[in-house]
């Protein structure tokens, strides 16, 4: 089974951070942390590390949703999507499959609520410009 669903953008690191910002904010969700690993790697270890930076993003309603089922979900949240620099204006965005990340819950309650973000995360991915979706494998 797949664990995440991504797709290969043409555009700058920065707009591509924005749009991926913007097409969440369509499907309801905020994006509530930012972590440059670039950054933090280069602070921490002292590597230089590609630009990847992962964004915790949340859809409120469907989190309140998720905690009547499962008062333990929050260790699993937020959503995590991640932007990275493969090259020149080519970049990569993704995210976490929550159909996948739930599997782990013995709930059988949340899984409609993981399938309906699932559909959200792959309109958001999908409504970005310019690439091919592919997903990963566990």
């Amino acid at each position: 089974m797949s664990y995440y669903i991504s797709k290969k953008i043409d555009a700058t690191f920065e707009q591509a951070i924005d749009e991926v910002k913007e097409a969440l904010a369509i499907q309801g969700f905020g994006v509530l942390s930012e972590i440059n690993m670039h950054e933090k790697l280069k602070e921490k270890l002292d590597v230089d590390f590609r630009r990847y930076v992962i964004l915790g993003a949340c859809n409120p309603a469907y989190v309140y949703k998720a905690l009547q089922k499962e008062d333990k979900i929050g260790t699993m949240l937020p959503c995590n999507i991640i932007v990275q620099e493969l090259g020149k204006n080519e970049i990569e965005v993704s995210a976490v499959d929550p159909v996948a990340s739930m599997m782990a819950i013995e709930n059988p309650k949340l899984a409609k609520i993981a399938g309906e973000i699932k559909v959200k995360l792959e309109r958001a991915i999908e409504s970005l410009h310019s690439g091919v979706e592919s997903f990963g494998l566990v």
